[in-house]
Formats: structure tokens, C-alpha cells, sequence
């Protein structure tokens, strides 16, 4: 096959999987010129589709985008905390990924439609016939993003591709997936349920949102705003920070841990693994309620200074770092990410079902997850991707070898049933004298 016919038939396999098993449309098809034109406010039933930078900063428009970027590269260069070509590199970098979350939206497929299914030439076309003001680099970083997604598949929930929805840890499993001595729903309850400790209980949970309940955030959150090299490498953690120690999010958690039927001795763990019966949580409740209430947990004890009362008390429950076994791995850890990787072993190379839908992708097609720009810190988007594109190289290498059955508690070093193999991994730290040092780039 010529190096056209290749580039065309993975440009034709994308575009049938972003329609695959699509439901209806009913909103109506949205134009490339409308696509890039800042002013441009995508409308589906009825209610504007928004975008985000970091997870949780949304706009409505690339106009109103523009805006936010100038005033980020302002706050730091008159705090002095970066240099001009520092400023011009982080405008870049914002535009890059606020058009990239326009373009690859969680609600509305038009806009990513509208750009894979038009030449780089139209795509050139069209930009240069938007009359309104656009920052540098406006019409480059929409060709870049074009050009990525040409090739690539989000691998994510509500993907329009079955193999993209397979490829997401909030798949259900049916038949269940058992990782350490326990049965989980999917790989999602099995990554929420680890960050708690066994002997932790719903009655804790309650005790520790109480305490972050009275204290005054402000200045906490301040600290963290002020600082380039602590905002800057871990924007998305602060604004994950911001958004869930609001007082309404607080009492959300709590209202949620009572709407479930919890007793107060539950623990929390536990109750996360398939018992009698399956599916007592969703993958979606898995994220929002059990994941993102241990990420604020760890990350408020990571971000706190070390005389923050706060933190004794997290330490104390726990929320210092990942138990499993006989192991403790901090949250923001090479050892902690790796684990990820562990886990798709046991889903993509054991179970074979899941090992053929991942090995028929063809490898031309790159792997990704892109949701709001959203970076989890417990295993940042670049780690992630790297390890779905890795686990179909082991896949594919799998399915062409013997067939032979692997041993379950050894693959490779990796023990699922027990302890295992210690990684000597190493990557470098933030180090700064007003934050702990497990705090790490994104």
C-alpha cells in the first residue's frame, strides 16, 4: 500500500468511527467557516456548548477565550514570574488548548466533525476569510489541531466508536475484573476504590468534610494562585481545588454520601467492589463522587504546608498516599501511574474480547483522551495516552503469539494477586520552599 493510500485509509477509518452507532441529529450541521470564527456561539438544544481550559474555566467563545489568555500572560509578567518569551509560550499554549476543546467537544461532535471532514487547504481558506481580531498563531494552532485528530481516536464514555468506548475505563464489565483478591464493575471502580484505605468508612469521610467545611480557603487557594511554579505545572489540580472546596461542592459530597443509603460503618473501599450484587455505583458516580472526593482529600494534603493542621489530619486517615498490600505510593507518583498500566494488562491482554477490539485498531491510528482539557494529576493526560498506545503494542503482540495462558499474579514483573515487583522509577520534582516536594509537574 502506497504512503497516500495509507494516510487515506486512516483518514477514512476515523471518519467512520465518529459516526459509528451515532444517535440522530438534531441539531443542525455546523459549517468550518462557523467553526473558526471566534464569535461563534455553538448552540445545541437550545443551550449554548461550552469549553474549557483546565476541566473547569468554560467559555462560550473563542472570543471569549482571547480575553483570559491576555490576562493570564499580564498576572505573570507583572508578578515578574516569567520572562517575555515565557509569556509568548504560555499564550501559545492556552490557545492551543482552548481550540482543541472547542474542536473536540464532550456534548457536541459538529465542530470536530466540520474540521476532519475538510482539506488543510479549506481549513486555510476559511481562516483567512475571518475578518475579527485573533491572537498569533491562531490559524497554526487550528491546523495543528486538525492535523492530530485527523489520526487520532478519543478514547472516552460517550465516544460516537465502539472500540472508543471500550477503550474508556468507565466501560462496563459484565462479567466483572478481578485485580487484587477483589471483583470490581470496571477498570473505574477499581482506580477510585484503590485511593482509599481499607479501614476507612463512610463516618470518616463525613468527619474530614466537616473540617475542610470551616476553614476558610481564600488564602489557602491564594498561596497557590501567586506562585507560577506552583500554578503553572498544575493548573488543572488548583482549579480542581477551587471548583470542590466551594461550600456548595462540600455539602454536595456530603448530600451524596447519605442519597446512596450508606450506613456510617461502610468502608469506603469496600463498598466500591462487586458484592452480592453488581453495579452499585456507575463509573460515572465512581468519578464524580468516590474519585473526585479522594483526589481533593490527597490533593489538599499534597498542596498544604507541612504545619497545616489540615494536613496532620489527612495523614492520620490515610489520605497521604495510595495503600495497597504492603505498599504505600504517593498520589502524584511514577509507582502510583504505573499501576494504570498493570490494570489494562489484565483487561486487554487476559480478557480476550477486549484484547480483539483494541488490537483491530489499526496502528496508524493514535490513541488519545481529550475531555476539557482536563489533566488528572494522579496520572496526567500525556501518561495516559502513552500507556493506551503501549497496551495495544502488547495486544497486538499477544494476539499474534502463542496462546498459550499467562499466570495472573505474574505478567511481566506484575503481580495482580498480591505484592509486586518494585519499579526504581524516578522523575523530577517541583522544588520550592512553600509546598511539599511530592508535588511534581503535570
Amino acid at each position: 500500500m502506497s504512503e497516500f493510500q495509507t494516510k487515506r485509509h486512516v483518514v477514512i477509518w476515523v471518519a467512520l468511527v465518529m459516526v459509528t452507532l451515532r444517535a440522530p441529529m438534531h441539531a443542525e450541521q455546523l459549517s468550518l467557516q462557523a467553526v473558526v470564527t471566534p464569535s461563534t456561539i455553538i448552540v445545541k438544544d437550545g443551550r449554548p456548548v461550552t469549553f474549557a481550559i483546565h476541566g473547569f474555566i468554560e467559555f462560550k467563545s473563542l472570543a471569549e477565550l482571547f480575553p483570559y489568555i491576555e490576562s493570564q500572560t499580564r498576572r505573570w509578567k507583572l508578578s515578574g514570574g516569567l520572562d517575555s518569551a515565557e509569556q509568548t509560550s504560555l499564550a501559545h499554549d492556552l490557545l492551543r488548548r482552548g481550540i482543541e476543546s472547542r474542536v473536540v467537544s464532550m456534548t457536541d461532535e459538529r465542530p470536530l466533525e466540520a474540521l476532519v471532514t475538510h482539506t488543510s487547504d479549506e481549513l486555510r481558506q476559511a481562516l483567512a476569510r475571518v475578518n475579527e481580531p485573533v491572537p498569533p498563531g491562531y490559524a497554526e494552532e487550528f491546523l495543528a489541531v486538525q492535523e492530530k485528530w485527523r489520526h487520532s481516536l478519543n478514547c472516552w464514555s460517550a465516544s460516537p466508536s465502539i472500540p472508543g468506548r471500550v477503550l474508556s475505563n468507565w466501560y462496563p464489565i459484565e462479567e466483572g475484573i478481578q485485580l487484587y483478591g477483589a471483583t470490581y464493575d470496571s477498570t473505574e471502580h477499581f482506580w477510585q476504590a484503590v485511593k482509599y484505605h481499607p479501614e476507612i468508612s463512610v463516618a470518616v469521610l463525613t468527619e474530614l468534610l466537616d473540617v475542610l467545611e470551616h476553614k476558610d480557603w481564600n488564602p489557602w487557594l491564594a498561596r497557590l494562585d501567586g506562585d507560577p511554579k506552583l500554578y503553572l505545572p498544575n493548573a488543572y489540580a488548583v482549579e480542581f481545588l477551587r471548583y470542590n472546596l466551594a461550600p456548595e461542592r462540600l455539602r454536595w459530597f456530603r448530600d451524596e454520601l447519605k442519597a446512596h443509603g450508606l450506613h456510617p460503618g461502610d468502608h469506603a473501599r469496600l463498598i466500591q467492589q462487586r458484592g452480592n450484587g453488581s453495579f452499585r455505583f456507575s463509573a460515572y458516580e465512581e468519578k464524580v463522587l468516590w474519585g473526585d472526593l479522594a483526589d481533593l482529600f490527597q490533593l489538599v494534603y499534597i498542596f498544604s504546608l507541612p504545619d497545616d493542621p489540615i494536613r496532620k489530619a489527612l495523614a492520620v486517615r490515610h489520605f497521604d498516599g495510595i495503600y495497597l498490600d504492603d505498599r504505600k505510593m504517593g498520589f502524584i507518583s511514577e509507582e502510583f501511574r504505573s499501576l494504570m498500566l498493570e490494570v489494562w494488562k489484565v483487561k486487554y491482554l487476559q480478557m480476550p474480547r477486549f484484547r480483539e477490539v483494541i488490537s483491530s485498531i489499526p496502528l496508524e491510528i493514535h490513541l488519545s483522551h481529550f475531555l476539557n482539557d482536563g489533566d488528572s494529576p494522579d496520572i496526567p493526560i500525556p501518561i495516559y495516552v502513552g500507556y493506551l498506545n503501549q497496551i495495544r503494542d502488547l495486544a497486538r503482540a499477544s494476539h499474534s503469539s502463542s496462546s498459550a495462558p499467562m499466570d495472573p499474579c505474574d505478567r511481566d514483573g506484575y503481580s495482580l494477586c498480591g505484592s509486586r515487583k518494585r519499579l526504581s522509577m524516578e522523575e523530577p520534582r517541583i522544588k520550592n520552599s512553600e509546598v511539599n516536594d511530592e508535588i511534581r509537574p503535570n
